[in-house]
């Protein structure tokens, strides 16, 4: 297959990816740094058009064409990884000021001193490092978690290498000009591998980046199947699953998890009097406050209501009982803003250790008659559930007295 029709081809599948993404975004705006791969597409589609009419434009002019859509569609790769990864984007001055320099080598390497090879090297450099650099950017979040990141960020890494090092390919040292037959001598002078890898390469990119496009979506999906739409904290489904995965651990490890129960005080009087827009103001401010309270690797959850819970890893009975009377107390001296006014809330906790037969069922029972302990003796305080060895021999003991 000779170099025209490869860069047809190329032209085409470039195209067709370019209307893919254009069409996967179009009905999901929300995607992060999708739009940026749409654009960063597109480029790449005006560069191989200018290669296939380099024989009808200006030499100058395809020259400048070629370089500035090549380095814009990198430039907007690295973009659209760091918006996917929720990073800050770069200064676009340096950007700027970046292209303009390299057009500028380019039409002087072009007018003043003509070298296709050194022209093939600004192309390389500045594209190959965008390339890298939004490798290096998707590579987080674990292998094993996120394993759509890291393959396309291994393409990335791969195309942007073999770009960089690709005007080793070329007779570095010649003037040849952009003239000749049909398509110009530069389409010419291109080795057809690297038309290959191009190809290959658009085809791959393309594919991640529908990949990483389906992750999102996916997780999207998880969020909301998972997370209480109110407070962001897990729903009760949600909670009750990782609590029987922490009991079971801790089953096997001999390590006790605390449960805690939480009841917001008089919650049904706060909806009566202010309205059920400030009884979601109040939960969220609630929730804000208790993770304040809580470590990275406690989970907490709303069973429904004005009611939630949480357990807290490897904290033992001190610890918890000590979250429980910290959150108390935040809760008691922080008000939730109502307008210009502000709601005082307390809230009621009860606490219970699993013990080693414990389900999470039965964890989460024993902490709710705690807190409900806690309802009875006045609101506003912290009661701890006996444990279920004690608590069976307290109910037998009156049994055995008759």
């Amino acid at each position: 297959m000779h170099t025209p029709t490869l860069t047809v081809l190329a032209a085409l599948l470039t195209a067709l990816v370019t209307a893919v993404l254009y069409a996967v975004w179009h009905f999901n705006k929300n995607i992060p740094g999708l739009r940026l791969w749409v654009l960063s597409f597109l480029c790449s589609s005006v560069f191989t058009v200018s290669l296939l009419l380099r024989s009808w434009l200006p030499e100058v002019l395809g020259v400048v064409i070629s370089q500035g859509f090549v380095a814009l569609g990198a430039y907007l790769c690295l973009l659209a990884g760091r918006m996917y990864m929720g990073r800050r984007p770069f200064s676009h001055l340096y950007a700027v000021a970046a292209l303009g320099a390299l057009l500028a080598l380019s039409v002087v390497f072009t007018e003043v001193y003509p070298h296709v090879g050194m022209r093939f090297v600004l192309m390389g450099l500045g594209s190959g490092v965008c390339y890298l650099l939004t490798a290096r950017t998707l590579t987080a979040g674990g292998i094993h978690r996120v394993p759509a990141r890291y393959l396309l960020a291994g393409v990335l890494c791969l195309h942007g290498l073999f770009v960089l090092l690709r005007p080793a390919l070329f007779t570095l040292g010649g003037t040849a000009s952009d003239d000749g037959g049909p398509g110009g001598g530069l389409m010419a002078s291109v080795p057809q591998f690297i038309l290959l890898e191009a190809i290959v390469a658009t085809v791959l990119l393309g594919f991640g980046a529908l990949i990483l496009a389906n992750e999102f979506i996916t997780n999207e999906l998880r969020h909301l199947a998972e997370v209480d739409p109110l407070t962001s904290v897990f729903n009760r489904r949600a909670f009750l699953t990782l609590l029987d995965k922490a009991v079971s651990s801790a089953r096997r490890t001999h390590t006790p998890v605390p449960v805690l129960v939480l009841d917001l005080d008089h919650f049904k009087t706060i909806n009566d009097t202010w309205g059920h827009r400030a009884g979601d103001d109040v939960l969220r401010h609630f929730v804000a406050l208790a993770i304040r309270c809580l470590r990275k690797e406690d989970v907490m959850g709303r069973l429904g209501g004005e009611e939630f819970a949480i357990f807290l890893p490897n904290a033992g009975v001190e610890g918890a009982h000590a979250v429980a009377e910290r959150l108390r107390v935040l809760v008691e001296s922080q008000p939730a803003a109502a307008g210009p006014q502000s709601i005082a809330l307390t809230v009621s906790i009860g606490i219970a250790l699993c013990g080693q037969g414990d389900s999470a069922g039965a964890v989460l029972q024993r902490a709710d008659e705690a807190m409900y302990l806690a309802k009875q003796r006045g609101r506003n305080r912290v009661e701890m559930a006996a444990p279920p060895g004690l608590a069976a021999r307290a109910a037998a003991a009156p049994a055995a007295a008759t």
